[in-house]
């Protein structure tokens, strides 16, 4: 599955995502693997505010022209060009923003997400600590550390940060999905579930942590209760690979190979390199 992940493009006062979704779902190769574990690559969330348009950077420039020590007018449009995919420009604009004011502490979170998009773990983990130095409270820096930490296999590390983040009363479901996750490769499938499903209630919108859910289900060996998960991240976005062949895996567990057979092959079409899939029709066709 995916997280979430974690990392925010902020303003002063409140928070605005970069969208590349919550985070994906996966499906295991057997459902009675009591180890089965969802996967989790991606790390942005939506974005509300500064939506990369070039009419909208425009606009933001003759903001900054207008102004050009408001620190805040710089941050706003970084957070338009990471939108727009633009990161060393929007790099360049949290540079701007962050030595206009070196306390301000969402520009670095916001840097430290556009880091992780370059593949800078080190770099965004330093920036979201520096965020943490300035503002203790800010919960978002923590989910994005714990994020970074927790794809970098220091779970110990990530579960720190996204406790942290729920100590803060966060309302960032991306901070009990990822906790989730540790929960869950660790096989503590109950916490896992419960984490789970305290995300859908923040972010009831998003698949993901329907298939979180319906993994750990499933390795629990509830396996109707796994299938409504499945069906339900379904429902709310038909284009990701993972949902299918989870669903997928339940039907065969089911015995019933000509519907594992059809889903897997959605899967497949959806996502040709996803691996599950691949295997699961082999199995199924």
């Amino acid at each position: 599955m995916v997280s979430l992940q974690a990392g925010t493009i902020a303003l002063r006062g409140q928070r605005h995502f970069l969208r590349k979704g919550f985070l994906a779902g996966a499906a295991c190769a057997v459902l009675a693997l009591a180890g089965c574990q969802s996967t989790s690559n991606s790390i942005l969330t939506p974005l509300d505010l500064a939506q990369g348009t070039s009419e909208n950077i425009g606009s933001l420039t003759a903001v900054i022209q207008s102004n050009p020590r408001n620190p805040e007018s710089y941050n706003v449009r970084g957070s338009a060009y990471g939108k727009a995919g633009r990161y060393r420009e929007a790099m360049k604009d949290f540079d701007t923003a962050i030595q206009l004011d070196p306390n301000y502490y969402q520009a670095y979170a916001n840097r430290a997400l556009i880091q992780r998009y370059m593949k800078n773990d080190a770099a965004a983990v330093q920036d979201y600590s520096r965020a943490i130095q300035i503002n203790p409270q800010y919960d978002a820096a923590y989910i994005g550390r714990g994020n970074v930490y927790r794809q970098a296999g220091r779970m110990d590390e990530a579960l720190m940060d996204f406790n942290r983040a729920i100590q803060l009363d966060t309302t960032d479901g991306r901070a009990y999905h990822n906790r989730g996750l540790i929960y869950q490769a660790r096989g503590q499938h109950k916490l896992a579930i419960e984490d789970f499903s305290a995300a859908i209630s923040l972010q009831s919108s998003a698949p993901e942590p329907y298939n979180g859910r319906g993994i750990s289900y499933a390795a629990l060996g509830d396996y109707d209760n796994a299938f409504d998960d499945f069906n339900a991240a379904i429902g709310l976005n038909d284009n990701v690979a993972e949902s299918w062949a989870n669903q997928a895996l339940v039907y065969e567990h089911r015995g019933d190979k000509k519907r594992a057979a059809a889903s897997y092959a959605r899967a497949v079409q959806l996502d040709p390199q996803y691996k599950p899939a691949k295997d699961g029709l082999s199995r199924t066709r």
